[in-house]
């Protein structure tokens, strides 16, 4: 094959997105070379941050507001703060705003939460609280490559009873007013799929307990200062980072011992397919991808004039109506029909960190779900939606920059048809991404693992595919059994962690 060089390092990873940053955190911590190439001119994914429209105005390009990487082991172990990356709280982690009713509020205090929910108070409290007691137990669970028994054996049981109640219609009698229905339902819709299901309501429960435990951060100065810190842990352990390096054939790496993809099943295909195995690129090709998103980043000159000013405490707010109105909407989405008034998701990163923007000039996004691959412009319905609940925030925009479906795959590749998630969280993609196999991330190709957030877990800004593509990869490739520690002093993972089993 084809190499890039006569001699190749012990390891290679194509794209550099939260989880091959990870992964390449740890093969470079366990003492191995390791390459990342990135075809992009700057690294981090779906975790970068840029000034779209004034040099002192921050928005984040993809993701910006990131329960998981306050909370998954990764990161955990990583630890982002002693890096100097602060994850600031908004006062209330999201927001629901309704018609003709007070908003939902998930305050970070469950307390809090609870006070303002008045007659659901009870059951929001019931709901939540046992979850937000195991927070840790569930986070990794949920997050786990999901092979192996869990070491804590009630928190399933607990994850179980809710997801049966509240990822199936039966959620529609679980509370008594519309804002603890539509708050959850609003978080379910970050599983981006019809709605009630059970992995929406298995994301709803993650989610949504997080808003009242680790909390619903953003980094201090944008996402990217994510991807930042995790290249300069590769750096200093010796690893390379090369952007604007497309990887066009996978037989151009022949010279490393070990391959790690960052990307979509589609991409792997291109890569790969002509030395894949038919029935594997079969697979490959067969995998499914969830509704798409539409995003539009703003400049707004003020903040955003909630007609409930609570809902301006949050970081995020969900615009989508009640329960029912989102579960239509996300199920037409889901089912390749455009809604006319689509589930909203809207980030303010000034609500926690004010040095986003300027006097006068501030920096919010909002994607909206449709239907995989629409081209529509998502301008006026993103507009619409957010001036449903906050009258005259047209007059306060600046400017603004839409993103369609088709130009979200264009800035990554491995959202395909503008799908955020890397492929449907349907019930079997859940556990079996991005193919069945007792080892979800190897490959049948010698050496080359699949460590994209088309693998397990799936989505999210937590590391944790790349953790385990990586895991996998020292064991079987270098026979590497334990797991190098990741903190910034050599610190221990933490306890149970570090074993490869």
């Amino acid at each position: 094959m084809g190499t890039r060089a006569e001699t190749g390092p012990d390891v290679a990873i194509v794209g550099t997105g939260p989880n091959g940053l990870a992964a390449g955190v740890i093969m470079a911590r366990a003492g191995l070379s390791v390459r990342l190439y990135e075809a992009a001119d700057e690294i981090g994914g779906g975790s970068r941050s840029a000034d779209l429209f004034d040099s002192g105005v921050v928005h984040d390009i993809c993701s910006a507001v990131h329960p998981m990487a306050a909370a998954s082991r990764f990161f955990r172990e990583f630890d982002l703060a002693a890096r100097g990356v602060e994850l600031l709280h908004p006062e209330a982690s999201y927001a629901h705003p309704l018609d003709g009713a007070d908003a939902g509020i998930a305050y970070r205090s469950l307390d809090r939460t609870c006070e303002r929910l008045g007659r659901d108070g009870a059951r929001w409290r019931r709901l939540m609280g046992p979850l937000v007691r195991r927070s840790s137990h569930l986070v990794d669970l949920l997050l786990s490559n999901q092979r192996q028994v869990p070491l804590d054996l009630l928190t399933p049981l607990l994850l179980g009873s809710r997801v049966l109640a509240h990822g199936t219609p039966l959620a529609s009698r679980m509370f008594r007013e519309p804002q603890a229905a539509a708050m959850f339902a609003g978080v379910a819709a970050h599983a981006v799929q019809g709605l009630p299901s059970l992995p929406g309501g298995a994301v709803g429960l993650l989610l949504g307990h997080l808003a009242h435990s680790s909390g619903w951060p953003v980094p201090r100065g944008g996402s990217g200062r994510i991807a930042e810190v995790l290249a300069e842990d590769i750096r200093a352990h010796g690893g390379t980072l090369h952007t604007g390096t497309p990887i066009t054939d996978i037989r151009e790496l022949g010279g490393a011992r070990t391959v790690l993809l960052d990307v979509a099943p589609r991409g792997f295909s291109a890569l790969a397919g002509e030395v894949l195995p038919e029935r594997y690129r079969r697979r490959l090709d067969g995998f499914q991808y969830a509704s798409g998103a539409a995003k539009v980043d703003f400049l707004v000159s003020e903040p955003i004039p909630w007609r409930d000013p609570e809902v301006g405490r949050a970081g995020t707010v969900h615009i989508g109506g009640t329960q029912r109105e989102i579960w239509r909407s996300e199920t037409a989405a889901a089912g390749g029909v455009r809604p006319d008034e689509p589930f909203v998701l809207l980030a303010d990163p000034m609500a926690a960190d004010p040095s986003r923007g300027l006097p006068g000039k501030r920096p919010v996004w909002a994607y909206c779900h449709v239907p995989n691959g629409d081209t529509v412009d998502p301008t006026e319905l993103v507009r619409a939606q957010i001036e449903r609940h906050a009258p005259g925030f047209g007059d306060t925009i600046i400017a603004s920059r839409a993103v369609s479906t088709d130009k979200m795959e264009a800035y990554n590749p491995n959202y395909v048809g503008g799908d955020i998630s890397a492929g449907a969280m349907s019930l079997t993609q859940a556990a079996f991404r991005p193919a069945p196999a007792l080892d979800p991330h190897r490959t049948p190709l010698a050496g080359v693992y699949l460590c994209s957030a088309s693998s397990v877990p799936g989505p999210g800004v937590h590391g944790m595919c790349g953790y385990y593509a990586a895991r996998s990869a020292l064991r079987r490739e270098f026979g590497i059994r334990e797991l190098p520690a990741l903190g910034p002093r050599g610190r221990t993972a933490d306890a149970g962690a570090r074993g490869i089993r």
